[in-house]
C-alpha cells in the first residue's frame, strides 16, 4: 500500500483542498514512476487511480482544456477507464455527467483528437472543437466544488486511498 504520512496531510489541510489531493497523487506518481506501463500502472488500486484521474483531469482542463487533456495523451486514461462512473459512485453527479459528455465528443472525433500535431494545429483545436468550450466553462464554474467533494470523499475513505503512517 501507497504511504503518505500524517504531517504532510495535516500540512496540506491548511493550503486547500487541492493540496490535500495533490498529497496522494504525488505519492501515486513516485510509486508509478515517469514511465506507465501496465506493470507500473497496476501499483495502484481502482480508487487511486481515480484520484490521480481527477487530479490530471482538474489539471489539465484548468490549465489548458480538453484539447490539451487529449494532446498530452490522458484521453483513454480519463474516457475509456471508469472514471466517470467512479465519480457519480462518489457522489459527484453534475462532474460525472460532464466528463459523460466530453467523452461523447472524444469518442466521435478521437481519431483526429489524437493525432499529433504542430504548435499552430494545436491551436486551432480550440477553435475546431468549440463544443469543448461550454463544458470547460461549467467545469471552471464548480472546480472548487467538485475538488471539496473529492477531498471529503478521500477524508473519510482514507484507507482506499493510503497508509497514513
Amino acid at each position: 500500500m501507497i504511504e503518505v504520512t500524517d504531517d504532510a496531510l495535516r500540512h496540506s489541510a491548511t493550503e486547500g483542498m487541492d493540496a490535500f489531493i495533490k498529497v496522494f497523487t504525488d505519492a501515486y506518481k513516485e510509486k508509478v514512476g515517469e514511465e506507465w506501463t501496465i506493470e507500473t500502472m497496476a501499483l495502484l488500486t481502482g480508487e487511486q487511480h481515480s484520484l490521480l484521474a481527477y487530479q490530471i483531469f482538474r489539471d489539465e482542463i484548468m490549465e489548458g482544456g480538453f484539447c490539451q487533456l487529449i494532446q498530452n495523451g490522458y484521453g483513454g486514461y480519463i474516457f475509456v477507464n471508469p472514471f466517470a462512473k467512479v465519480m457519480r459512485l462518489w457522489e459527484i453527479g453534475d462532474l460525472s455527467k460532464l466528463i459523460y459528455t466530453a467523452r461523447k465528443v472524444y469518442d466521435e472525433h478521437r481519431e483526429d483528437l489524437e493525432r499529433e500535431r504542430t504548435d499552430d494545429e494545436f491551436m486551432a483545436m480550440y477553435e475546431q472543437y468549440e463544443i469543448f468550450d461550454e463544458l470547460e466553462e461549467e467545469f471552471l464554474e464548480k472546480e472548487e466544488e467538485y475538488t471539496a467533494l473529492v477531498a471529503g470523499y478521500v477524508d473519510k475513505h482514507l484507507e482506499l486511498f493510503a497508509k497514513i503512517v
